[in-house]
């Protein structure tokens, strides 16, 4: 299942915070989104995701959900958003409540999650027992128990430190090698992006618009920390950024 945007614009009562934003992303890629601090990056999101409707525009899923599909789009946060007192098991079942599966099947989707995730072993754990990594594995095992068509995520390591989100980097190449899923991802980190984005999406400080769209051809399990190539992708796009950034910092300081 694709998504499409066409000539999306938003306001907030006479503030313009996007304008004119068209996209294709297709199936079974990854899509990062990066720009300056209050470009509009979380805002699209929440179009993609239903959660708000832009002033302007269309946003459209287009084709078939995959086969099993439970929930065509899902959303993995930064904030990991795990109920304290569920388990690791309670947590990720959370996601199947409302689709009446019955509880062999129910389990058996969260068995395989729990594997694909590296969690078979931290079922029974409660979050307040679990590293910041190991939260962040349950919000995606949480994602994909509803093999969604498409996985919104919102820097969803930002709140890990630089160890952590390398080790979750390699994570999230390994389960979208073994099985791979459409992924629109926001992030303000480039090193992320150049490491996990088939396409890279830059947007202007606000109003939001597209800058440039870099496309990365070479495989994900090809990409590895501290690679030159991908090194100078990260450059280039900080050259495209560079001075829109400093731009919108100024801006951020004068509210």
């Amino acid at each position: 299942m694709d998504i499409r945007l066409e000539s999306v614009s938003h306001w907030y009562g006479d503030f313009e915070v996007m304008r004119d934003v068209s996209l294709d992303i297709p199936s079974g890629r990854i899509m990062c989104i990066v720009g300056p601090s209050g470009c509009g990056k979380s805002t699209l999101l929440r179009f993609l995701g239903g959660l708000e409707r832009p002033g302007s525009g269309a946003v459209s899923l287009v084709g078939e959900p995959p086969e099993g599909c439970l929930n065509p789009l899902t959303y993995v946060f930064q904030d990991f958003a795990l109920l304290p007192w569920r388990t690791v098991r309670g947590n990720i079942s959370l996601a199947l409540e409302d689709h009446r599966l019955g509880a062999a099947a129910t389990d058996a989707i969260v068995q395989d999650v729990l594997a694909r995730t590296k969690l078979a072993d931290f079922g029974n754990a409660l979050p307040k027992q679990l590293s910041g990594g190991m939260k962040q594995r349950v919000a995606i095992a949480r994602a994909l128990a509803v093999n969604p068509a498409v996985m919104l995520m919102d820097e969803p390591l930002s709140a890990l430190d630089s160890q952590t989100r390398e080790l979750l980097i390699d994570d999230f190449v390994s389960l979208w090698t073994r099985r791979p899923f459409t992924a629109v991802y926001v992030t303000h980190n480039l090193a992320e992006a150049v490491r996990l984005g088939h396409r890279i999406v830059v947007l202007s400080r606000r109003p939001g618009q597209i800058r440039e769209v870099m496309e990365v051809d070479r495989p994900l399990a090809e990409r590895e920390y501290a690679d030159p190539e991908l090194e100078a992708r990260q450059r280039q796009l900080w050259e495209i950024m560079r001075e829109e950034a400093r731009a919108a910092d100024a801006e951020l300081a004068d509210v």
